[in-house]
């Protein structure tokens, strides 16, 4: 199997729908967003983020550390598709077909 198999890549995505009436409220999801932000995901859409990992088991990592961050209230979801998965979307502006943004080849020194 290839090492960089687009079965073996992985995509974790975080969505998040958090309270903000109170000043508390706002600064725990403030400090959820910023926290997964740190650890490398990028917004997708409003409250969603996503981020590449070069396998299964880096992603279990990430999804560990994502749960850590968990506020205490609000609803967060974590999904973990392949690259596969992830390159079979179809994103539209409008009416208009988008081209999703690839990362760049990830550099692994060991």
């Amino acid at each position: 199997m290839s090492r960089f198999s687009e079965y073996r890549i992985m995509w974790v995505l975080v969505f998040f729908d958090l309270p903000t009436e109170t000043k508390r409220d706002r600064k725990a999801a403030t400090d959820f967003r910023k926290k997964i932000m740190q650890d490398g995901f990028t917004m997708f859409q409003f409250s969603i983020y996503i981020r590449h990992c070069a396998s299964m088991e880096n992603a279990e990592v990430h999804v560990r550390r994502v749960k850590s961050y968990l506020p205490e209230y609000g609803k967060v979801g974590i999904l973990t598709i392949t690259d596969k998965q992830f390159g079979a979307i179809k994103l539209f502006y409008g009416q208009k077909p988008m081209v999703p943004n690839t990362p760049g080849q990830q550099l692994e020194m060991f």
